[in-house]
C-alpha cells in the first residue's frame, strides 16, 4: 500500500511540474487545496491508464517499438497522456491537455520528473 501511495505522490509531482512547465496543459481550481486534490486524482487516473492500458499498447504496437530502436515509447506515453486527460474530462476533473505535441513534451517532461522522484523517495511496501 505504501509504494502504491509513494507512486502516486511521484506521478502527482510529474504531473505538476508539466502544467507549471507546459501553457497547453491545464490545470484550474479555487484554491491551492482544490488543485493538489485534483492533481492526486488525476494521477491516480493517470496511473490507472500506466498500469492497464499501456502494457495492451505496448503489446500491439511491438514491431513499432523494435523499428525505432524504442522512441515509439514517446508516442505512447503521450497517447496515454492524452487519455488521461480525457477520462479526466469525463469524470469532471480540471485538468486538460491540449494537442498531440504538447502530450509529447508533456509525456517526456513527466517521464524524466518522474524517474527522478522515484530515485528519491521510498520504494518499500
Amino acid at each position: 500500500m505504501m509504494n502504491f501511495l509513494v507512486k502516486t505522490i511521484a506521478n502527482a509531482g510529474a504531473l505538476a511540474v508539466a502544467v507549471w512547465l507546459l501553457d497547453k496543459i491545464t490545470l484550474t481550481g479555487d484554491s491551492t487545496g482544490k488543485k493538489v486534490g485534483t492533481l492526486l486524482l488525476v494521477a491516480l487516473v493517470f496511473g490507472l491508464v500506466n498500469a492497464v492500458v499501456k502494457p495492451l499498447v505496448q503489446l500491439l504496437t511491438l514491431p513499432l517499438f523494435i523499428v525505432t530502436l524504442g522512441l515509439f515509447t514517446l508516442v505512447v506515453n503521450a497517447l496515454m497522456l492524452l487519455l488521461t486527460s480525457w477520462l479526466a474530462d469525463k469524470v469532471d476533473l480540471s485538468f486538460h491537455v491540449e494537442g498531440f505535441w504538447t502530450a509529447v513534451l508533456g509525456g517526456l517532461i513527466i517521464s524524466i520528473v518522474s524517474w527522478a522522484l522515484h530515485l528519491v523517495l521510498p520504494d518499500a511496501d
